[in-house]
């Protein structure tokens, strides 16, 4: 890979201002919004869809009068430039977004149009492909690509990748972008899930690293001892959304457990799924768990301050407390198993996604294999910047992860656990349907805060969700 650490010939550091493009450097990025919602609350807006997309026909309309045919530059409907603040992290990956764009703008006469629009996941994305105004190419998360998959609105991205940049994705997590051996969305980042902990809580409450917990019995032991101490509990979501599904699965899939099993039936009421429920229903009942996340659900905060000691939370977090508390002294362990299970994680991270109804799907696709799947040393090099340098993440392709690895990305102690513990424990994100996530979400919410009992809420789960696969068609739910 690289001829000496951290980039290879013809990619030097440094490279990004942050900054919009001067001027002819391509068109000018414009904005639909002034804020950026932070991960989790994207996820949490996508719950609103589930009643608006249940309607087969949402995005049917996407073929009809669309202010997306015509000539001009494509839009980019993205949630990272042109930066709304001066936060620096924002700026680094608004910084990557302006590059990436500038370089495909100097070499291909398909000119393309940053636009920031933090609404992706929201009612809006949605709206505006049923009106046949979405984007011509856009960020997608797995919980969000079975309908637009089924609404025939992604172009497929495969023609533009040669086979060996398909092979170089992990295959896991690239599958919930694909139909068969067809790619329609890119991921550019894998963001794994852990439990973060506070060193000074642990201190402070006479644990030590011997005491990390590795079972569930261990979790609910240690946490007692850190609530018992007057040290803050252990913080799992309790908001009705995507993102609460997202983080619970993995308790789920250690136990054996599944939303989905094999001849398109449920498999929600098993052993697995009971469990998990009753794992986040006796953490809340325990009062180890508060019902409502501390500091308005900020990580850094609430460790800070000892509103918290123990958080399951994503690799993302590392770069929060880079930037809000780089002194604080916080640890990372993968999450703990059951008695007989095996160790799992879920493996979130965007993708790009172009429109099939767009001014020119061929070039969205072609830009979008050409951002991430190029197989050249910049290619590489950029998938890698983009998840050690803009963000901290694991990289979802082989070439780049270990490009990023003798670049040093991969040295700091939390992010080579996450690459060398927790990524390989890992399954993609599901791509469910509003009307499974709402089973799922329902049985979640009964159990963790209405007092519901875990096989019964299971079990009604099971049978909505068959119910719903008896005449369900479109994409294998996976």
């Amino acid at each position: 890979m690289a001829a000496s650490p951290g980039h290879p010939p013809g990619h030097p550091p440094g490279r990004r201002s942050g900054l919009p493009p001067g001027p002819g450097s391509g068109p000018t990025p414009t904005s639909v919004h002034a804020e950026r919602p932070s991960r989790r609350r994207f996820l949490g807006l996508s719950a609103a869809l589930t009643g608006a997309v249940a309607a087969p026909g949402l995005l049917g309309a996407c073929g009809g009068t669309s202010t997306a045919s015509g000539s001009g530059p494509l839009q980019f409907w993205n949630f990272y430039a042109p930066a709304p603040n001066e936060d620096p992290a924002l700026l680094a990956r608004a910084g990557w977004m302006h590059d990436t764009v500038d370089r495909w703008n100097a070499e291909n006469e398909q000119q393309i149009e940053l636009v920031y629009a933090p609404v992706l996941g929201s009612e809006k994305l949605a709206t505006a492909f049923s009106a046949g105004e979405g984007p011509d190419i856009f960020l997608i998360s797995p919980g969000d690509i079975a309908r637009y998959l089924n609404g025939n609105v992604l172009a497929e991205i495969t023609p533009h990748l040669t086979p060996e940049a398909v092979d170089d994705f992990f295959a896991d997590n690239l599958a919930t972008r694909m139909i068969g051996d067809k790619v329609y969305a890119l991921p550019m980042e894998i963001e794994p899930l852990a439990l973060f902990y506070s060193r000074p809580a642990f201190e402070a409450a006479g644990l030590s690293e011997g005491d990390l917990p590795a079972t569930w019995d261990d979790l609910i032991a240690v946490s007692d001892r850190l609530v018992s101490a007057g040290q803050g509990g252990l913080v799992f979501p309790t908001a009705q959304d995507y993102y609460q599904n997202f983080v619970w699965y993995p308790w789920m899939w250690q136990g054996s457990g599944e939303v989905i099993a094999g001849g398109g039936r449920s498999g929600f009421d098993s052993d697995g799924a009971v469990g998990a429920l009753r794992l986040w229903k006796e953490t809340v009942d325990l009062g180890l768990t508060p019902r409502v996340p501390p500091a308005s659900n900020d990580i850094v905060v609430s460790f800070s301050e000892g509103y918290a000691s123990v958080w399951q939370s994503g690799i993302w977090s590392i770069q929060d407390f880079e930037r809000k508390a780089p002194d604080f002294d916080y640890g990372v362990v993968p999450l703990p198993v059951p008695d007989g299970g095996e160790p799992a994680t879920v493996l979130g991270g965007w993708a790009f996604a172009a429109n099939a109804m767009g001014r020119n799907p061929d070039e969205a696709a072609r830009f979008c294999a050409w951002a991430l799947g190029s197989t050249d040393d910049d290619g590489v090099a950029r998938v890698a910047d983009w998840c050690i340098d803009a963000k901290r993440d694991i990289s979802p392709r082989r070439s780049s992860l270990e490009y990023g690895s003798q670049a040093g990305g991969y040295d700091n102690e939390h992010m080579r656990l996450f690459r060398d513990e927790i990524f390989p424990s890992g399954r993609g994100e599901p791509r469910y349907p509003p009307v499974i996530y709402k089973a799922v979400s329902d049985a979640i919410q009964s159990c963790q805060l209405a007092g519901g009992d875990p096989e019964d809420q299971a079990a009604t789960a099971a049978q909505a969700i068959d119910a719903y696969l008896t005449t369900y068609e479109g994409v294998e739910l996976a």
